[in-house]
């Protein structure tokens, strides 16, 4: 991957977004995608501690928020009934109704579609369709018109060569950043909804590469790795929360978009992760300052593939696999329901800046001085990238192991 680039493509996803920025005063007019931040948050940060759980020791985790929600929730414009409730209970949109939550994603897509100076981000969804199935009208009009969804249609006698067309889509999308998001398809398919996210950013402050040099990073009490340590000294934002033993910096990329990295003391991380939640990730934005410190940060280069169908249903989200699904706001045919979700995610930090990519399948089948301070990035560590003006959490990590591709 070439450095500087983040691309996110999350097929079917789901979209979190994060209030990790100041409120608005109250007599500012709030964007209607606010709506979604602390339910969307709340939605990671479980889905999170699910995916952790699930991860073996020493291995990292890593994931697309955004991809995740705007999927589910797509696909929740399209179900009713307990099917609809259990997609909106996991979520965290109990006290909304469809209709607001589609304005919310509209808003919300609108907003990170505007331009940014010195990045690109571009976040858009799909719909890929069997030939010879039609979803109802309505529900058509209401992704295309809210979640910005581009429809296609793919060739389900030949299920090669739909996945090879929804592969194409997908790499075009991400600047080549995901080419496999789809290895197999169902033959009994009827739709496949798409989700995904393109971010390229550099560091507002570069790490000079001549600065670069092989370090120890401890993965637990008795284990060490070599990696490649970055260097950067000068003016970052942070933070040292004693009580809650971390500490916290913000690095800034050129534009609207950051990297928080939230440092558990040594010791300290199976504590951290314990009570981390949306709250403390804003308690520990708000209260970063500037200061002058050195530096140190690996480079590294990560990736995670994820089946979410078991997490789903222990999170609450049991009909829409089953033959008792309903999806009649999808389609008047009784027996849809889905079978797969699937989530792929790489990260790539370096001296340039950062590259990312997610996707995730959601797939619907018929039934049948200066200097005088260190900070050392040199055990597991957090990674939250947020887009400031939608704050929504892009991707999410935790790394174990820099080494670990």
């Amino acid at each position: 991957m070439k450095p500087g680039t983040f691309a996110s493509y999350a097929l079917t996803a789901l979209l979190l977004s994060v209030a990790y920025a100041e409120d608005h005063h109250h007599h500012e007019e709030q964007p209607i995608c606010r709506k979604l931040y602390y339910p969307n948050a709340d939605f990671a940060i479980a889905l999170y501690k699910r995916l952790n759980a699930q991860t073996a020791a020493g291995q990292n985790t890593f994931f697309s928020p955004l991809g995740i929600s705007t999927a589910l929730s797509m696909l929740s414009a399209g179900a009713s009934g307990e099917t609809h409730s259990q997609l909106f209970s996991t979520l965290g949109y109990s006290t909304l109704n469809q209709t607001q939550v589609n304005n919310a994603y509209e808003n919300l897509l609108h907003m990170l579609g505007q331009s940014h100076e010195n990045e690109q981000l571009d976040v858009g969804n799909a719909v890929a369709l069997r030939s010879n199935f039609s979803p109802k009208e309505n529900y058509l009009t209401a992704v295309r018109s809210h979640f910005s969804s581009e429809i296609f249609k793919v060739d389900l006698s030949k299920p090669d060569n739909a996945a090879a067309e929804i592969n194409k889509f997908v790499a075009n999308k991400t600047h080549d950043k995901i080419k496999d998001a789809v290895k197999d398809i169902d033959p009994d398919m009827a739709m496949m909804l798409i989700n995904y996210v393109y971010f390229k950013g550099e560091w507002a402050t570069r790490f000079s590469y001549e600065l670069t040099h092989k370090a120890d990073f401890h993965v637990n009490a008795t284990a060490t790795v070599q990696v490649d340590m970055m260097q950067n000294m000068g003016p970052f934002e942070i933070y040292r929360d004693a009580e809650n033993h971390t500490t916290v910096i913000q690095l800034p990329y050129k534009g609207n978009t950051f990297m928080m990295i939230v440092l558990p003391n040594e010791g300290k991380m199976e504590e951290v992760e314990g009570y981390i939640s949306r709250d403390y990730v804003r308690h520990w934005h708000r209260s970063v300052q500037t200061r002058c410190v050195n530096l140190f940060m690996p480079k590294f280069s990560i990736s995670a593939d994820y089946s979410l169908e078991n997490t789903l249903r222990e999170m609450g989200i049991t009909d829409a696999f089953e033959d008792k699904a309903d999806f009649s706001g999808l389609s008047d045919a009784a027996n849809l329901k889905v079978t797969k979700v699937s989530h792929q995610a790489v990260l790539n930090v370096d001296e340039f800046g950062t590259e990312a990519a997610a996707s995730t399948t959601v797939e619907i089948s018929l039934k049948i001085g200066c200097f005088s301070r260190e900070i050392k990035v040199n055990r597991p560590f957090f990674v939250f990238i947020v887009e400031k003006p939608t704050r929504s959490l892009l991707f999410m990590a935790k790394i174990n192991d820099p080494t670990a591709a």
